[in-house]
């Protein structure tokens, strides 16, 4: 669950790639970098923290050019290291920076073959920088001295046959411009748009819509899956078709909670496909619960506002706000170490007594992953005097990892590993819960594109569509996001080996 992004224009980039990767900060918040090119010089800056506290007025100044890329990095592996913060770089060939949402599942395949094949050295434990090791050597053996586009479709190609799992990613290839591509799957999104100036067209390409709309592009339509575009140096459109066979299962969980409620993501407006979930959870409440008590509902703020709107408009019941949240805080789901968490719930969110004072509450949530937040939400509302605590959640229960970039814990991690509906209801110490069915969220979504007949729905079902996720992977995978893990990995990177010239 990165951000990434990329432009060519008639003018500097640096500026729009820095209000670019803001409205993308929600995508990811350990690290951030921008690197431009500008007539054979190359300027990078990336280090740890939000995107206000990477860039300063000295940093921008630099990156120079009418070519660059971004990111805003999510660390799915447990390791913060301002080292793994993108973009990547390697200078041979061409000179080639890369920056990429989501994850590989072979990676220690490919790592083994890199060595051993292809002679190249890994310096960190980012499939990123795989990804872009890989393309390079694709690149490498070209049999002209200068790239055409086919040369690049080719080594994307390539790419496809020899990567599995997520990718989302755009390459700036010095001199050149830039290439973007996007698994056969299409699982991680990615889009683009264009502008025209009175020096000519421009081009953006962007994991969500918002920041086109924010930055005056006309949306174009996503990167299909497998696809690959590259916009040369002068600002011209090439685009191929590169894997054999595509198939277009976006990840369900972009509409529940990653993706920005005011970006449209594979055709579907991610706002209207949440009124869509509130609609059904509605309609499973009345189906289910027919005398329910309910008297207010409280959204729990932000992504679940929308669904829970929609959801009180169903019932006829009367939705308030009841949390203050305190925007200075991240995304709980996103911080390392489960004390950390823990310790943000109570930092994040305040609630108002008033509107739990004696009434039967209906707390609405996106989903409900390790089930901290739901725990110290319902105590919240119990000690604000509400009489009964009912939690919602507009997905299904989340039982099993995720593969595909998002950084969903260990399996024993889950509230609802290993456990039905009544154990995650006394776990939580709540009333009772009511979760999305997984046909109506699919259903939700897909009424906003019905050309999308299928979903990477695997946190939820364990049905992983690219397929060659063993059950030894997810042992592994399991192991490396521990929190304990990942807490230890924290304390031991008191030594660093970092470049320089990107940190000054």
């Amino acid at each position: 669950m990165c951000g990434v992004i990329g432009m060519v224009a008639k003018g500097p980039v640096n500026q729009d790639l820095y209000e670019g990767l803001t409205v993308l900060q929600h995508r990811g918040q350990d690290a951030a970098g921008i690197i431009t090119y500008d007539q054979g010089q190359l300027s990078l800056r990336k280090s740890n923290g939000l995107v206000r506290d990477v860039f300063r007025t000295r940093h921008m100044m630099r990156l120079t050019g009418n070519v660059g890329i971004g990111h805003v990095r999510y660390p799915t592996a447990g390791c913060e290291s301002s080292a793994e913060a993108q973009p990547f770089y390697v200078n041979s060939p061409y000179g080639i920076s890369l920056a990429h949402n989501g994850n590989l599942t072979n990676t220690e395949e490919l790592k083994q073959e890199l060595f051993r094949t292809d002679r190249r050295h890994i310096n960190t434990n980012s499939d990123s920088e795989i990804l872009l090791n890989i393309l390079a050597h694709e690149l490498s053996v070209c049999p002209h001295g200068r790239l055409e586009p086919s040369d690049l479709f080719s080594a994307v190609e390539q790419v496809h046959r020899r990567c599995h799992g997520a990718y989302s990613a755009v390459a700036m290839i010095n001199g050149y411009g830039i290439l973007a591509f996007r698994d056969p799957f299409g699982i991680r999104p990615l889009c683009f748009g264009e502008r025209d100036t009175e020096q000519g067209r421009e081009y953006l390409i962007a994991s969500e819509s918002v920041a086109l709309d924010m930055l005056g592009f006309r949306l174009v339509r996503e990167v299909a899956p497998g696809e690959a575009i590259f916009i040369d140096m002068d600002g011209v459109l090439h685009t191929r078709q590169c894997a054999e066979d595509p198939i277009h299962a976006p990840c369900l969980f972009e509409y529940v909670y990653l993706s920005r409620p005011d970006s449209i993501v594979d055709g579907v407006a991610v706002h209207k496909a949440r009124l869509r979930m509130g609609e059904r959870l509605a309609a499973k409440i009345r189906r289910e619960w027919p005398d329910h008590d309910i008297d207010v509902i409280i959204p729990i703020p932000d992504t679940s506002r929308t669904v829970a709107m929609q959801l009180a408009y169903q019932l006829g019941v009367e939705s308030r706000e009841g949390f203050i949240k305190n925007r200075y805080v991240g995304r709980t789901f996103i911080m390392p170490g489960q004390a950390a968490r823990k310790k943000s719930v109570r930092q994040k969110l305040n609630p108002i007594p008033l509107e739990f004072a004696g009434k039967n509450v209906l707390l609405v949530d996106d989903s409900v992953v390790r089930g901290t937040t739901s725990q110290q939400l319902v105590q919240l509302a119990r000690e604000s005097g509400a009489r009964r605590v009912y939690l919602a959640s507009a997905a299904p229960p989340v039982r099993y990892p995720n593969v595909y970039g998002i950084d969903m814990p260990a399996p024993e991690e889950l509230i609802a590993h290993n456990r039905d509906e009544a154990e995650i209801t006394a776990a939580i110490g709540a009333d009772r819960m009511i979760y999305q069915e997984l046909d109506d969220l699919e259903a939700a979504v897909a009424d906003g594109n019905p050309e999308i007949r299928q979903f990477d729905s695997s946190c939820f079902n364990g049905h992983y569509v690219t397929g060659g996720v063993s059950q030894d992977y997810l042992r592994g995978l399991s192991q490396a996001r521990a929190d304990a893990a990942r807490e230890q990995a924290g304390s031991d990177q008191d030594l660093e080996i970092v470049d320089v010239h990107n940190q000054a």
